[in-house]
């Protein structure tokens, strides 16, 4: 495990490197959030938004939007180009073990969703007079639940599909789907009812939610956690079957 931070390092020089994912983990949510907030403002509405002013609603989300579109778009694009250019083999012919690539990239996805999460709360917070979290322990905890769950989703996505242009479709198809149904968007008291139920079976709906909890000083979300720990658990015993299966 001790070649895990330096492959980690290597890694998050790579991902610095493809504009596309850099763009939609760290450029998009904030043009959307800036968008969002011009166009809703700062004043609580009870009838939406739970009754939060918006920039406190969206700011969880869109922390939430980012670890999702890591595990969706960053992650599987990364791994299945691997397998596609036969880089997995040679890391196995080194000795290489599959275990440490992974852990690798869970590191990178923990830091890039991090230092996402801090630029996005620092706008929120000083270009929007945001609520600066209640409970920092519980955010934190939620923060490394969501990144964790949605980075095995990643993983299994990446040794799934069959390319890497097979993955950044999937990836970017994901991702409109999770701003527009998963609470980033449009309010979901404004969504029509075929909409209000795809939107129950969004992940990014349940993630936004455990974020937004301790952010805003609430009970602890437990059918969020649950749901973001049977994504996490699910996602990694089918990636465990998958490299069992060859």
């Amino acid at each position: 495990m001790r070649a895990v931070p330096g492959l980690a390092w290597l890694e998050i020089k790579l991902f610095l490197r493809e504009p596309l994912t850099a763009v939609f983990v760290l450029v998009l949510p904030l043009v959307v959030l800036y968008v969002l907030n011009g166009v809703f403002g700062s004043q609580p509405d009870p009838s939406v938004w739970d009754g939060h002013s918006p920039v406190d609603f969206y700011t969880s989300a869109y922390v939430a939007l980012v670890l999702a579109t890591i595990g969706v778009l960053s992650l599987p694009v990364h791994l299945a180009g691997y397998r596609e250019q036969g880089v997995l083999r040679r890391f196995q012919a080194s000795s290489l073990q599959t275990s440490t690539l992974l852990g690798a990239h869970l590191l990178v996805a923990v830091v890039i969703g991090a230092a996402a999460a801090l630029t996005l709360t620092g706008v929120s917070i000083l270009g929007y007079d945001a609520t600066t979290p209640h409970d920092i322990l519980g955010v934190l905890g939620a923060f490394l639940l969501v990144s964790v769950a949605f980075a095995s989703l990643g993983t299994l996505l990446g040794f799934t599909l069959p390319s890497a242009r097979a993955a950044q479709g999937l990836g970017v198809l994901l991702f409109f789907v999770f701003l527009m149904l998963g609470g980033a968007g449009p309010p979901r008291e404004l969504l029509p009812s075929a909409m209000l139920r795809l939107s129950d079976l969004t992940p990014l709906t349940y993630a936004a939610r455990l974020l937004r909890a301790p952010w805003l000083g609430e009970a602890w979300d437990l059918t969020a956690t649950t749901v973001m720990v049977g994504l996490l658990l699910t996602s990694t015993t089918l990636t465990t079957w998958r490299l069992r299966a060859g």
